[in-house]
This record gives C-alpha cells, structure tokens and sequence, in this order.
C-alpha cells in the first residue's frame, strides 16, 4: 500500500491512531450514534501519512502543498464531487492536486479502490461524518491527524502532530489534570453527544486559533464581569480603552443555541472573532470579560502593589508522555509570558492566554490546588 520511501513516523504513530479512532468510534455507537465515519485501520493510516508526508516537501510553481485528506467512501460525503479516474495515493499525484483544494473546508476524499485493498483518492467533499479520520498538511514536514466532531462541520479535534522525525499525541486524560480550564477540555475534544462542549459555542478557543494564526504573537486576558479589580494589575486608564465595552461577541454568542447552523451567523462569528483577535498584535494586552464583552487593548500589565513577583509556575502539555514540572518564569518565553503569569497570580480570577510569534501558545490560569500559576501549553491542540 505505501509508494515510494517509507516516512518512518507514519509507521511509529499508526497503531495509536488506529486505536484512538477505534475507541472513539466504539463508544459514539454505544451511545446510539449513528453516520459515523469508518474506522481507519494502522495500514492505512500509515500510508495516508506517508504519502502526505512526501507531498508536503514537493513544490508546485513555488508553492508547498496545503492539503487535507480524508479518509472516507465517496457515498458518506454530502455530495461528493468523483472524479471519472481515481488518482493514486501518491506525494506527485497530491502535489499536483493541491493548488484546487487548498482552501479550508475542501477534503480529499481517500478510499479502496475497487474490490482491492490499494488506496486511491476518488475525489473531493466539503462533508464529512462525525469521527471522520482527516489529515491535514500544515506546512512541509508538518501533519496533523484530527476528527470531525460535533454538529459544526467545521469544528474538529486533534488525535496527533507530526513535525518531521517528531511525533506528540495528545492526551486524552490532559482534562482530568486538575483546575483544567474550560478553554483547554474544549479544545481536547471530548464528547461527541449534543450537550457536550463539542456542540457548544467556545469563543475563547476560536480567539485562540485566530491569535496563533495572525503570526504576530499577542496576549488576552479574560477579567471577571461586574468587577473592576483586575485594574489594578495593568496602567489604567489604558491607551485604547472602550466605552461601554464592546458587545458583538457577547451578543452573538446568545445566538449561537438557536442560529448556529446558519452561514450568516456563522460567518458574523468568525468575523468578529477575528477583529478581536486582531487587536492582541498590538503591542501590550487585549481585554475580555468572562461575558465575551472588549474592554481594552493595548494595555500594559503591571505588578499588584504589595504583590509577590511570579517566580515559577506549574507547565503542562496534554501530550502522552509529557510530565508536569515547575519551572522558573524566564523558561515559559519572553516578556508577554511574564507578564501574562504575574497578572494570573495577581488576579486569581482570571485567565491569561499569549501567542507566541514561533506558534506556541499557552494559557495561565490560578491554581488552587497547588497554590500556583498553571501554564497549559497548548499550541499541540490549535494546529
């Protein structure tokens, strides 16, 4: 089934994957699940991978290849578009095709050929069923294996990252880690029922994507509603403060139980996502109540009066074999990591999310249990 050299990460994380969907699949069914994806065995995950791999070196007309595969039968996409030849599941024939389905939301369609057992790519679809095993080529030597879940087409989770030689899969137990934000159970992924957060609408974790995507590095910091004493740990008043906060995400987030499988509001949500995730690239912080609501940009983060410096703090990453350590704060990055875990440790109420201009993303948050600002590294789970 594989063409061409063997990528050997592909052979090292495809029993795991295999498992995990196989799981996933099992429990979603016992649950009284149904149009669900097919099941990917090791086989073909390896070689999916592996062809995806290779394509993602090549370069057609001076551009890398951006594609994602998904692993589906031309009948369970809604409507499939089949091509009269199927192309083989090879790095050229993707290179080539890569140029008309690099934009979000296109999948190349991989299935059996025929009766046999090789696997061949039948066409493209923009649907797919829940638990639908996708690979995604982010940029060249960077995979990443996620599903489809929850009722939104567009929303997915990811199983596992492959950057070169480097493989980190996610851990499904990272949400049991205790005082586990919201935001960071969100983006794990778990669930696939209709009352699980995997239908709900998260803002912070679409703020989230859009702050990594900008490239520009930027921090959020997500205040309580009704209270004015996190003021206290930034310049206030600050350069661009907004009066009266700002309230277009608040509003559309109500609107999201009753409008969310409409493409207006649906492109209305992005829209405003991606205006306020803009404004954390100005230099200092944006600012959020827990409503959703913009109250500043711009703001510049300062020591409580009286407060202890933050020295160390907890880092985790909901990554199988990643243990957590305490570090000193000069490990997490530069000035924006430091300043995002003194205001946590100063406001115990609130929540700190930085974009690094490298892609690492992390969020801080108080930690009663042990007494300590948590850094969740997180940019595994955003790709």
């Amino acid at each position: 089934m594989l063409k061409g050299s063997a990528y050997p990460a592909a052979r090292k994380v495809a029993e795991t994957v295999e498992a995990h969907f196989a799981r996933r699949i099992a429990d979603a069914r016992s649950r009284g699940k149904e149009d669900l994806a097919p099941a990917p065995d090791a086989a073909a995950v390896e070689a999916v991978i592996n062809a995806a791999f290779w394509a993602s070196l090549r370069r057609e007309e001076g551009y890398s290849p951006k594609i994602s595969l998904a692993f589906l039968p031309p009948e369970q996409a809604e409507p499939p578009l089949t091509f009269a030849q199927t192309l083989p599941l090879e790095a050229a024939a993707l290179a080539k095709l890569a140029p008309a389905v690099e934009r979000p939301g296109i999948h190349l369609g991989v299935w059996r050929s025929g009766c046999g057992e090789e696997l061949c790519v039948w066409g493209t679809t923009r649907t797919i069923p829940r638990l639908c095993f996708v690979l995604e080529v982010v940029e060249p030597g960077l995979l990443v294996v996620k599903y489809r879940r929850g009722r939104d087409p567009a929303k997915f989770a990811n199983v596992a990252v492959l950057r070169g030689d480097e493989v980190k899969v996610v851990d499904e137990a990272g949400a049991s880690v205790p005082d586990c934000p919201g935001l960071v159970t969100s983006l794990l992924g778990f669930g696939v029922g209709a009352a699980t957060p995997a239908d709900s609408v998260n803002v912070l974790v679409q703020l989230a994507v859009s702050m990594r995507a900008h490239g520009r590095g930027g921090a959020l910091l997500v205040v309580p509603a009704g209270s004015n004493g996190w003021r206290e740990s930034v310049r206030w008043p600050a350069p661009y403060a907004v009066e009266p906060a700002f309230p277009e995400l608040r509003e559309l987030t109500r609107r999201g139980a009753a409008e969310a499988d409409d493409p207006e509001w649906q492109e209305a949500l992005r829209r405003a996502v991606e205006a306020v995730a803009g404004l954390t690239a100005v230099d200092g912080a944006a600012i959020i109540n827990e409503h959703s609501e913009l109250l500043a940009f711009g703001v510049k983060i300062t020591r409580h009066e009286g407060a202890p410096r933050v020295e160390r703090v907890m880092l985790t990453e909901p990554v199988v074999g990643s243990a957590a350590a305490v570090v000193e704060t000069a490990q997490l990055g530069g000035t924006r990591h430091l300043s995002a875990a003194q205001f946590v440790q100063d406001q115990h109420d609130s929540l700190a999310l930085v974009a690094s201009q490298d892609g690492r993303f992390t969020v801080f948050a108080w930690s009663p249990c042990e007494d300590m600002v948590h850094a969740h590294r997180v940019e595994t789970l955003l790709l």
